[in-house]
């Protein structure tokens, strides 16, 4: 069984993951790759240079034994440092917990070493400048193009992974063939996004605190920033593209960008003498989520990562959701190897209600990052939860916390108890039940006992 031929459209971080995984599993994989090796070339002009990595990303780096070298390419991010407009910052650290933060790590960076890993086994193959047009799931083939001659060529394969992100190509096939029913939705947020940057010090140095993620919250847009090894920071504009004074459409000029930065994020601005450069010469990039069903087709293909379930940024968690999807496939397949069509059922059947789950919250997040941030109440229930981590470590997790840290348990669940305990939270300190000065063992027992309650009430509305 083993000698089987599987074919990976797509060598980003899933595609990368998943060919070495299935290449120490003994199968015969090849990799297909429509960009250039980004080992060799620069590709990363637009997209996120660096991405947060957390526990259930770090979960699957240790189920392929590469965790020390991945972790070698890791800045710790502690919590948000949030720059209100007179440039007063505020650190709100992600856990009362001292060994739970997150990390910053170049997205071209974990990509490379995972594709040398990959490469390591001489039963795993990579080929670059090839671009997938379409896929005969039927019949379990692919017809790819070479960028360099044109020429167009088809692969058979005993099974055919798609990890080629939002625009896939093997999704388009089972929308477009009509051979079964196929559901299928992408939702834009009304913002976009452009990267921009603070370069290091002229020695080096990072020109900000640099164990954090920095957010400028203005309530419909804001400005996040995550640290790189070389001392510079990627910066993001979030903004809308039509909508408020100040929009992607009508930031035409190198006046008007200065203008807006310089109302909006006068500290930000000190720090980017490159700010106009950047602004015009970076692309401005859409948001979107997509969900679709099935993810697979009889035993002949499967949907995998941003390609089955893409979301938006606001989490931190859309790499690592695509990491723990290898992690869950690879327990799948520990139960019925050999029986493709059973173990894409079931892997579907495991994964997808926590894949929408965090698809949610990414979008939830998104609100809190740009606007419930800055609000006096959303910091008082903050200080709550780091207090109630702090005292009572092993019996309260915040949601970000049960998303972030606790890898043990799917999104979903984590949602449903967050959300649970947010609501909680909120109300009592809305009626001045609790506040941040008051007893934290009363405290807990307050929130554990109404979270439980809102359970339940979801639990009767059927929301479980």
């Amino acid at each position: 069984m083993k000698q089987q031929n599987i074919l990976i459209i797509g060598a980003g971080l899933c595609g990368s993951l998943l060919a070495l995984r299935l290449g120490q599993r003994g199968y015969n994989v090849t990799v297909y790759e429509m960009r250039p090796d980004l080992r060799k070339t620069d590709i990363s002009a637009g997209r996120s240079i660096n991405l947060a990595f957390s526990d259930r990303g770090n979960k699957a780096m240790k189920l392929v034994g590469i965790e020390d070298k991945v972790n070698a390419l890791c800045i710790p991010m502690n919590g948000r440092m949030l720059h209100d407009k007179e440039g007063n910052t505020f650190l709100s650290n992600y856990s009362g917990r001292d060994h739970e933060y997150i990390n910053s790590i170049s997205r071209g960076e974990l990509n490379g070493l995972l594709l040398t890993e990959a490469e390591k086994h001489s039963n795993v193959k990579i080929h670059f400048n090839k671009k997938c047009k379409s896929v005969d799931f039927e019949n379990t083939t692919a017809t790819f193009q070479d960028y360099e001659s044109k020429k167009e060529f088809i692969e058979d394969a005993d099974a055919i992974f798609a990890t080629d992100g939002a625009g896939s190509a093997l999704r388009r096939s089972y929308y477009l063939e009509r051979k079964f029913l196929f559901s299928f939705s992408q939702d834009y947020l009304t913002h976009g996004y452009k990267e921009l940057s603070f370069l290091p010090t002229e020695t080096g140095g990072y020109k900000t605190y640099k164990n954090a993620l920095h957010i400028w919250p203005r309530g419909d847009f804001m400005v996040i920033a995550l640290p790189n090894l070389d001392g510079s920071f990627t910066v993001t504009l979030f903004l809308s593209f039509d909508e408020g004074e100040y929009n992607f459409n009508n930031l035409t000029s190198p006046e008007i960008v200065t203008e807006f930065f310089q109302k909006e994020f006068p500290d930000a601005l000190e720090l980017m003498p490159n700010l106009v450069e950047d602004f015009f010469e970076n692309p401005t990039a859409p948001l979107g989520t997509v969900k679709c069903s099935p993810w697979h087709y009889k035993g002949n293909t499967l949907l995998m990562g941003d390609s089955a379930h893409a979301i938006v940024p606001f989490y931190g968690q859309g790499m690592n959701a695509s990491f723990e999807d290898v992690v869950e496939f690879d327990a799948v397949i520990d139960k019925h190897e050999g029986d493709w069509e059973t173990i894409f059922s079931e892997y579907e059947k495991i994964r997808k209600k926590d894949t929408d789950a965090i698809a949610d919250l990414a979008i939830d997040n998104f609100h809190e990052m740009k606007g419930h941030v800055g609000q006096a109440i959303f910091q008082e229930k903050r200080k709550i939860e780091m207090a109630l981590e702090r005292e009572f470590p092993n019996e309260y997790s915040s949601k970000y916390s049960l998303v972030t840290f606790n890898e043990h348990i799917g999104y979903r669940e984590a949602m449903l108890r967050g959300r649970a305990q947010d609501k909680a939270i909120l109300n009592m300190l809305a009626d001045d039940v609790i506040s941040p000065s008051g007893n934290m063992k009363d405290i807990l027992d307050k929130v554990i006992t109404a979270t439980e309650a809102i359970l339940e009430d979801d639990r009767i509305a059927g929301l479980h």
